[in-house]
């Protein structure tokens, strides 16, 4: 999995974000990657994962516990299916949660 192992397999609480709740994003049912650093991208997984970039968790949330640059994949029951940790292991954890990329 790697990763942030404190956060994985937990489920975030709602939070406000730049633009409007965590919880709100969370009613499509697609899972959500959360990039407090504005690098990271879910091509290839955009059909099935929507990216929130900037900052996130500055509302006293678990993120704002967190490194600066802490990313967040969530699956759409709002549990952490990859967190922070090496940006290079986010493809395989984008495949495992949500399946092959698109293309």
């Amino acid at each position: 999995m790697g990763g942030d192992s404190s956060l994985i397999g937990r489920r975030l609480p709602d939070q406000q974000l730049a633009d409007g709740r965590l919880y709100d994003h969370m009613h499509t049912g697609r899972g959500i990657l959360m990039d407090s650093s504005g690098q990271l991208s879910a091509a290839g997984w955009e059909n099935r994962v929507d990216l929130i970039a900037g900052s996130i968790g500055d509302q006293g949330g678990d993120l704002s516990r967190q490194p600066a640059g802490t990313a967040v994949l969530l699956r759409p029951d709002g549990h952490v299916a990859w967190a922070g940790g090496d940006r290079r292991e986010l493809p395989a954890a984008l495949s495992r949660w949500f399946g092959a990329p698109a293309g």
